[in-house]
């Protein structure tokens, strides 16, 4: 890791990504997800991190990915500085960002194998090191959470008292289909930028892996959202599922299909920083909402953990490698306790005492139908903005 972790750091946060793109790119990406991004490759074919972009690898690992990983959407309202001039290549501050919060790349290790067969089907074995990468839409999804709110906000009724929680309702009928349109655009804008920055952050490890070590192949297991609505069937009726925090854990038949149909949906469970992680295959429990966990869950909110045990804090560091956009050893900044402590903060909020158990949360969803264990993982070292 000695050579590794300077390179990562390099890529993911000094300026390395190389991820260069044109209008005309952007706006087949968020209008189209993989497949725009699948369909306007050439436009920068060969250049920075494109020269890992396989056009036919791409193509196979749709079947892997939840809703093909393309939403189509009719238009980008509000995203025209992003998508800057369609024929000009540029890089922008967005696509290639981990985000915030409790999100990540990291590397793990299969450390257990729960269920064999289906381990196999996924080509999961133990030993093996698997990328698993927690991030979503940024400031995109900002955006259209924000024009989302406009739309909602401006049906409400004037005169009447407005919900306290900011949640405004929106009619399916009643001549809303203008404001529908507009709803769903800015969604799927969103949810399809996600998809591809996952992309793009899986290529810059890889980059920084045949870097410094060796070129390998990646193989894609699933890849879904954890905050989208989705539509569905149920019992002769239409529903919306907007899972906030949670992912789909549908079952074999709800996969039929899909290179899952024997197995269920791959649900990924995360721990905090520096624990386990776990993957299952989903059992479609509808009591659950056919959905399970995105991850531990917070004991602690980010203020307590800041102010949690040095003792604990310090034997977590010991052990755990960590990436971030500042290296605490460098020369230059011993002196700047101010960033140095900034520096400190961001990671006691994502330390491990801050979560609850994560193996206590996985044999929730085993024990209650919900997700059933495939293998559990554990972290080589993470990246975390």
């Amino acid at each position: 890791l000695s050579s590794l972790l300077p390179e990562v750091r390099r890529i993911f946060f000094e300026g390395g990504r190389g991820i260069a793109m044109n209008g005309i790119q952007r706006e087949a990406m968020l209008k189209n997800g993989l497949t725009g991004l699948l369909e306007t490759s050439g436009e920068a074919a060969g250049k920075g991190i494109w020269r890992l972009y396989s056009r036919e690898e791409q193509e196979k690992e749709l079947e892997y990915t939840a809703f093909r990983g393309s939403l189509k959407a009719g238009d980008t309202e509000g995203l025209g500085d992003f998508t800057g001039d369609p024929h000009s290549l540029s890089y922008d501050d967005q696509i290639g960002s981990i985000g915030g919060g409790n999100h990540f790349v990291e590397m793990q290790r299969v450390a257990e194998i729960y269920d064999g067969q289906t381990a196999n089907a996924w080509g999961i074995k133990k030993g093996a090191v698997l990328i698993m990468i927690h991030t979503g839409s940024l400031t995109i999804g900002h955006q259209s959470g924000r024009i989302n709110q406009m739309i909602t906000k401006g049906l409400y009724p004037k005169g009447i008292p407005h919900p306290d929680n900011g949640i405004y309702l929106l009619p399916e009928r009643g001549g809303m289909d203008r404001e529908w349109r507009r709803f769903r655009n800015t969604t799927r804008n969103a949810a399809n930028f996600g998809f591809a920055n996952r992309l793009f952050l899986g290529l810059m490890l890889q980059n920084a892996v045949e870097n410094t070590v060796r070129a390998f192949g990646m193989k894609l297991l699933y890849d879904s959202p954890h905050n989208f609505i989705w539509e569905r069937e149920a019992e002769g009726r239409k529903y919306y599922i907007h899972r906030k925090g949670a992912c789909s854990a549908r079952d074999m038949e709800e996969m039929e299909g899909t290179p899952f149909a024997y197995y269920g949906e791959p649900v990924m469970i995360p721990g905090s920083m520096g624990s386990s992680s776990y993957l299952l295959r989903g059992m479609g429990n509808p009591d659950a909402l056919w959905s399970a966990s995105h991850g531990a869950g917070r004991r602690l909110s980010r203020g307590e953990a800041i102010h949690g045990s040095d003792e604990e804090f310090q034997q977590f560091m010991k052990k755990f490698h960590i990436v971030t956009p500042i290296d605490p050893n460098r020369s230059d900044l011993k002196g700047r306790s101010d960033i140095l402590k900034k520096w400190e903060e961001s990671i006691r909020s994502e330390a491990p005492y801050a979560y609850k158990d994560i193996d206590q949360v996985v044999k929730v969803h085993e024990d209650h139908g919900m997700a059933g264990l495939v293998a559990r993982m554990e972290p080589l070292f993470t990246v975390k903005a």
